[in-house]
């Protein structure tokens, strides 16, 4: 015989109980069926709620109306469903209990509370009313039922609300009930009676914990447990994306995640099926046809080491330290005595190799009490400073790594907290079973969603996450949406999920806890929107989402946004960026940014502020790394400029040149910011201090293609207006060089600790005459690289090569790249 759950959404309408009864008939056809029923749904929480209204003195009519025409609602369905449905029968049963329900609600009424004993008569009112339907619709099919009530049979101890089932007493009641597999068995789950003959209830998941009971009692050959999820997950699939359906779960696994928060099961539900082996199976009722998950003595061949991961919430730690812990046999037996005596369950110990403190968690509902009560047992100790004050840690949160295999596996406690340092995470306190079957961690609860993901990332996926915020939507940002857009297939494969949660302007903040559409019409949206950008929102938003990898992309020129990398940093964002205001800011916010991202383990990436798409910054890195010193260095850095010098050298004037370049997309919005020769110092400025130069922007000596105070504080338009005035001047240094058979260009050069940018007459046959058409090109002589420069030559101009760059960038801040690098 096979004892079968139904209950939450599988008992929600008539033709969801009809669903019930296909399934169970099938079984009971074959095995013979014995059915444990919950409520119907949603009407356990409304008995729970009306308790506490009639308790307040509040109108509890209008939810008490709600209730009666729920359950009367599905006898009403199912009599129109249903030929020779009992109804009468039914409704005069439900009339029965919601009349004796509003006599015990009066009463509450009165006495201004709800006494527990009272309570547990109540709440299950829902157990009963399913199993009368039940019954009924079996009549109406013709099947030999009988409805077993727990009252008679299960006998339990302990909290009215929460008692706990005597499975050997409870067995000798059974033995009676002829379980052949001739009668269909139905039993209302929930429900027991104490030793006084009361009416108590077990707790939370009940049901299941009646099920386990009864197939216990009747020696059933199976339990299965029909949920709205095809089985046991090795994490919460609500929670973390990708997690992976558990085919075989061994006794001992099954507690250990149970215990630890797994919400498909309860430990109590494990004791009985474990104790007396009796396989267990996890399935769905909305789909019948999965295989489910099977909880036995039968090892999974398919996950062999970590099982699991959960997540216990609502947990607070306590910490009892001083010097009479130190060597004073059974100090710790009093504490856990204490709790005992008070039926405070204790879900993790720790203690310290000195015996100086002793940390436990409990629920944290059972908190305040337990605070008092040690406070009670322990004031002499206390008074004579024997104790410190008793610490107390509220909002937290036990996650567990669970697997029989663990044992066997090295390096699992290593990964497990490697992954929680990757999460930003502390541990406040951790514990390992010595059958090395779990491993816990205590930490904050606001964490322990991001904790699951990253540990869940770590142990059973391949899949990185890269979750990007990006700030400034021109002409870079624009075209790197647009590469994200059409690289998503192609990073799948490569196992990375690149999703943009949030885009910024100088106006608005768009954030999508889905991810925004690249693909979509996200300008329309970003105006919509009424957020504006700020760290503590993005942090507010990473924290609610529980994103593991977030990046902030600053794809502006503003001095503004990269005055913030280091609080970006510091709230665990990754920054990358071809902004190249922060690194050419003071050389105190310079080193400022390496160390914050060294003391933060967050990655810092500018790799397109020199040279755009070029690798120019990471092989400096690598070849100052490698112990190289830097002897001279010359090289064009303007892409806009490269592009206007060559224009010049193929006969056009100066403002010929910037305007072709300007239409081109070669130059900033305003080409005075190229023109003046600033950006070419930034950049100089950068490859100097990567070189290990303690140079400022100020250092640097800079020659402008623009006269001193050209058309200054004109509009753009006033501006290119008046640059043909500069024709003429330019054009006579143009035909010099050419009349020396050599071509302008505009270089910046680091030679010892000096940095010039300077327009330069080089020969025709110099490397750098070759350059132009937005090319850029490096020569870096050192220790390693003379008397031949090591050359990076290549485009390093426009939005496409530079938001390539950025792509680059971003994609290093996957986790094994930190790691690795």
């Amino acid at each position: 015989m096979k004892v079968l759950k139904f209950g939450g959404s599988s008992l929600a309408d008539a033709p969801r109980y009809l669903r019930v009864t296909e399934i169970s008939m099938t079984t009971h056809q074959t095995d013979g069926a014995a059915v444990v029923l919950s409520a119907p749904k949603g009407v356990t929480n409304a008995l729970s709620l009306l308790c506490e209204q009639a308790a307040a003195g509040e109108d509890y009519q209008p939810l008490f109306e709600k209730l009666d025409q729920t359950v009367h609602g599905i006898a009403d369905e199912l009599n129109t469903t249903l030929d020779n449905f009992a109804h009468d029968r039914v409704t005069a049963f439900i009339a029965t209990r919601l009349s004796a329900l509003r006599q015990q609600l009066e009463g509450i009424k009165l006495l201004g509370t709800a006494p527990d004993s009272v309570s547990a008569s109540i709440l299950s009112i829902g157990e009963y009313i399913s199993v009368t339907l039940f019954s009924a619709i079996l009549d109406t099919k013709g099947i030999a039922n009988q409805i077993l009530d727990p009252v008679d049979y299960v006998l339990a101890h302990g909290d009215y609300l929460d008692s706990i089932a005597d499975v050997a007493m409870s067995k000798a009641r059974f033995s009676e009930v002829v379980n052949d597999g001739s009668v269909f068995l139905i039993m209302p789950g929930f429900v027991a009676v104490n030793e006084e003959g009361e009416k108590v209830t077990l707790g939370r998941n009940g049901s299941d914990y009646s099920a386990a009971i009864l197939a216990a009692c009747i020696e059933a050959d199976c339990c299965e447990i029909w949920t709205d999820v095809d089985g046991v997950y090795n994490a919460d699939p609500n929670q973390v994306e990708g997690a992976v359906l558990l085919d075989k779960l061994t006794y001992q696994e099954a507690m250990e995640l149970s215990y630890f928060g797994a919400k498909v099961l309860h430990p109590k539900t494990i004791g009985p099926i474990a104790q007396h082996h009796i396989p267990c199976l996890i399935r769905n009722t909305l789909n019948p046809a999965a295989p489910g998950t099977l909880i036995s003595n039968e090892a999974s061949e398919k996950w062999t080491s970590v099982k699991g991961i959960s997540q216990l919430d609502n947990i607070t730690m306590f910490n009892v330290a001083g010097p009479g812990l130190k060597g004073m046999v059974g100090m710790a037996s009093r504490v856990f005595e204490v709790m005992s005596n008070a039926n405070i369950s204790i879900s993790l110990i720790t203690q310290s190799s000195s015996e100086y403190s002793i940390s436990f968690c409990i629920q944290e509902k059972d908190a305040v009490r337990a605070q008092s009560l040690l406070e009670d047992a322990f004031a002499l100790e206390l008074q004579n400073q024997l104790l410190d004050q008793i610490e107390v840690r509220s909002d937290l949160a036990i996650v567990t790594l669970v697997g029989d295999g663990m044992r066997h596996t090295k390096g699992l406690a290593a990964r497990f907290f490697s992954s929680l340092a990757q999460a930003r995470v502390n541990n406040v306190a951790i514990a390992q079973g010595s059958s090395e079957r779990s491993i816990s961690t205590v930490i904050e609860a606001k964490k322990a969603k991001k904790a699951v993901k990253v540990i869940h990332q770590n142990f059973f996926s391949d899949r990185h996450t890269i979750d990007v915020f990006l700030v400034g939507c021109g002409n870079v940002g624009t075209e790197l949406l647009s590469q994200i857009a059409r690289q998503q297939p192609a990073l799948l494969k490569r196992n990375i999920q690149l999703r943009v949660y949030g885009i910024a302007n100088s106006r608005t903040l768009l954030l999508d806890s889905k991810g925004i559409d690249v693909n979509g019409d996200w300008k329309t949206s970003l105006q919509e929107a009424s957020d504006t950008f700020s760290i503590s929102r993005l942090k507010a938003f990473v924290n609610d989402n529980s994103l593991v990898n977030p990046v902030i992309v600053d794809c502006t020129s503003h001095e503004s946004v990269a005055a913030q990398y280091v609080d970006m940093m510091e709230e665990g964002f990754h920054v990358v960026t071809p902004n190249k205001k922060a690194n050419t800011d003071t050389m105190a916010y310079y080193r400022q940014l390496r160390k914050t991202a060294q003391s933060t383990n967050r990655q810092y990436l500018y790799e397109t502020t020199v040279g755009a798409g070029l690798p120019v910054i990471d092989n400096l890195q690598k070849l100052f790394a490698a112990g190289d010193v830097l002897h001279r260095f010359e090289g064009i850095l303007s892409g806009s400029l490269s592009y206007v010098f060559g224009k010049l050298e193929e006969g056009m004037s100066l403002s010929e040149a910037t305007s072709a370049a300007k239409e081109n997309g070669y130059t900033e919005p305003d080409p005075r910011d190229d023109l003046s020769g600033m950006d070419v110092a930034r950049k100089l400025l950068i490859m100097a201090r990567e070189a290990g130069l303690s140079l400022e922007l100020s250092d640097i000596e800079i020659e402008s293609v623009l006269p001193e105070g050209f058309a200054e504080g004109a509009s753009i338009e006033a501006f290119m207006q008046q640059l043909p005035t500069l024709d003429a001047a330019f054009g006579e240094r143009i035909n010099a060089a050419q009349a020396n058979n050599s071509v302008l260009r505009y270089i910046g050069s680091i030679e010892g600790d000096k940095c010039k940018v300077t327009i330069q007459a080089v020969p025709v046959n110099h490397p750098l005459a070759a350059v132009k058409d937005g090319e850029n090109a490096l020569a870096i002589n050192s220790d390693y690289y003379q008397p031949i420069p090591y050359v990076i030559r290549g485009y390093g101009a426009g939005g496409t090569v530079t938001a390539a760059g950025v792509f680059a960038d971003i994609l290093r801040t996957m986790p094994w790249k930190q790691m690795a690098g």
